[in-house]
């Protein structure tokens, strides 16, 4: 019985093409799902995800927030009336390129999460990818954390790692890191719409949670 799932309403913020955004709406698609894909809004109204958002049946909208120059307050006082008028109770950022102030982020704290292609704290900001092969690092991955005024920080919900080769580029290692956020980005939203989730000070806590059977080693050598 699908009656049975309270679902918790959910907005994906998105500026491009939406690739995170497609594996929620996906995800959330299926009856035992706990959350619903309430809405989709984009700062730029040629995003490609609002079309993709569209055809799966989502409500999409366009708040621009080109017109608001720095005025973020003004920007996020649209965006809030929107979240509003929705009945939004969950925010996801999926490739949301805008910054929030930090009295939008701390008005939705353990409520909003985001997704970065790096295994946070590591590589923040800009071009993870690249940072990362220039550290020379043997793995990488991807985080979902909540939202904080500091970019790309917050209390981790999930991580998923994937060896990194001598031989990838910053487009190869992207390829295979979005693997894994489209694997993770729905089941930290699922944690976070069943109250499985806690934040304790700066960390966050799951319910139930325990030591992964599988590890990751690289390099392989042959």
């Amino acid at each position: 019985m699908t009656g049975a799932v309270t679902k918790r309403r959910v907005a994906i913020l998105i500026s491009g093409r939406g690739s995170n955004m497609a594996a929620l709406i996906k995800a959330a698609s299926a009856p035992d799902f706990p959350a619903e894909i309430s809405l989709v809004i984009s700062n730029k109204a040629d995003a490609p995800g609002l079309e993709r958002a569209g055809a799966a049946g989502v409500k999409t909208l366009v708040i621009e927030s080109k017109p608001f120059g720095k005025d973020r307050a003004g920007f996020e006082k649209l965006l809030q009336a929107a979240l509003d008028e929705h009945g939004i109770e969950l925010i996801c950022l999926g490739g949301f390129m805008r910054l929030f102030t930090a009295e939008f982020t701390m008005a939705w704290y353990g409520r909003m999460l985001n997704i970065h292609p790096s295994l946070l704290p590591s590589f923040p900001g800009l071009d993870p990818h690249g940072q990362a092969l220039r550290a020379g690092v043997k793995l990488s991955g991807a985080t979902v954390h909540f939202v904080i005024p500091e970019t790309d920080a917050g209390p981790i919900v999930m991580q998923g790692a994937v060896p990194v080769s001598d031989h990838d580029t910053g487009d190869t290692l992207s390829e295979r890191i979005l693997e894994v956020e489209h694997r993770i980005y729905p089941e930290a939203l699922r944690l976070l719409a069943t109250g499985k989730v806690r934040i304790e000070g700066d960390v966050c806590k799951t319910d139930g949670s325990g030591p992964s059977e599988n590890f990751l080693v690289a390099p392989v050598v042959r």
